[in-house]
């Protein structure tokens, strides 16, 4: 521990807590649905009794598999499962959303009747569990380039067209094992990058657990290399195995420091920082002083932050690209304003910070415990770099 970061016990205390209040909002959402969506209906008591215990039970599964499957973070149970359980809980989620718009659109007198019907909230639940199944098809699936041309104004003339592909939010688990994996890192090599990043969340889960499922990132190719940062799930089990194990794999670790890249006669600078998770951990803290230090004033300078957050203290930093995932994109649209909120107001896609670029990636893959994506699709992302200087 080295001051920075908490006691053991003040760390799961802090977890505990959070961990609660996610449950207490879960459990309220599934109070709101079987209020507005089951308790309205002409059926039997026993029938929305059941219904009702259905719903909680749905939106406490985290609680279950935390306690007797491994970890909230990374529960040791059948992908199918897994994804059964997404798609349930996805649709409770859809649902409280849906029937919430449905309340206060009803607040207008000519809408009141309509809008209350029983019926019409039934037809909402159905449509919410058509959809969440759709979601986690879409969270699933190997997922699709895209293709992204960012100018920076100090990257050299000769670098210019470079290619850098980036990886983030892998999330290497019982939902997403070795076969997609396989397929991730042949459909990133096919584009033969120059230079390939990876964003943090690579794993979630133990080394023992996962040896397999990262095994493919081995074969990872980029004609001027491959490296990686740690996301905050990196530091939630083994954290210091975990880089050693990624070290095996022939993957680099930017943490709070910089390399220099040289290609064509010219050079640009990839740095990068650790997640702030660290400081519950006791691990070092991000520090962009650290990443940059001893990098003269006029590089070009790529930054890889999981996290899309100190990007205007980044950018006077004498960043020229910071390049994040973390957020998933928002995962499901409407939603995304939320996560937006938590991030600074970055969620997706290529922002102006400054003088700075910031691209923040969907995501290449998702956390087991809402596996759902409507709208905001997963990417790998292939990045064409342009001087200003040509």
């Amino acid at each position: 521990m080295d001051g920075r970061g908490v006691t053991e016990g003040g760390l799961r205390s802090i977890l505990k807590s959070e961990i609660t209040v996610f449950h207490l909002i879960t459990g309220a959402l599934a109070l709101y649905v079987f209020w507005r969506m089951v308790w309205l209906q002409p059926w039997p008591r026993a029938t929305k009794a059941l219904l009702g215990v259905l719903l909680l039970a749905v939106a406490q599964h985290h609680l279950v598999t935390r306690y007797f499957f491994g970890s909230m973070a990374s529960p040791e149970i059948p992908g199918t499962l897994l994804m059964a359980l997404g798609c349930a809980f996805g649709a409770l989620i859809i649902s409280a959303m849906a029937l919430s718009v449905l309340d206060i659109a009803a607040l207008l007198p000519r809408l009141r009747t309509a809008l209350g019907a029983p019926r019409l909230r039934a037809g909402v639940g159905v449509g919410a569990i058509l959809l969440s199944a759709l979601g986690v098809w879409q969270a699933v699936r190997v997922p699709d380039v895209r293709e992204v041309e960012i100018t920076l104004a100090q990257l050299p003339a000769e670098l210019d067209g470079l290619q850098l592909v980036q990886l983030t939010d892998l999330h290497a688990s019982r939902l997403l094992q070795r076969p997609w994996m396989e397929a991730v890192v042949a459909r990133t090599n096919a584009l033969q990058p120059d230079l390939l990043v990876i964003t943090g969340d690579l794993v979630d889960g133990t080394v023992a657990a996962r040896t397999a499922d990262v095994e493919p990132l081995r074969d990872l190719r980029a004609r001027l290399g491959v490296y990686a940062i740690a996301g905050n799930h990196e530091y939630y089990a083994e954290y210091q195995h975990w880089l050693e194990h990624f070290a095996q794999l022939g993957l680099p670790m930017l943490l709070n420091r910089h390399v220099t890249i040289r290609d064509r006669g010219a050079s640009l600078v990839l740095a990068g920082i650790t997640d702030p998770a660290a400081a519950r951990f006791g691990q070092p803290l991000p520090d962009i002083d650290a990443a940059l230090a001893g990098v003269p004033e006029d590089a070009a300078v790529i930054l890889l932050s999981h996290r899309p957050l100190a990007a205007a203290g980044n950018a006077l930093a004498g960043v020229d690209l910071q390049l994040s995932g973390h957020t998933h994109g928002g995962q499901v649209l409407g939603m995304h304003w939320v996560t937006q909120a938590f991030n600074e107001g970055y969620v997706s896609g290529e922002y102006a910070v400054g003088d700075m670029r910031l691209y923040v990636s969907n995501g290449t893959g998702l956390w087991n415990g809402f596996p759902l994506r409507l709208g905001k699709p997963s990417e790998i992302t292939r990045i064409t770099l342009r001087s200003a200087k040509g």
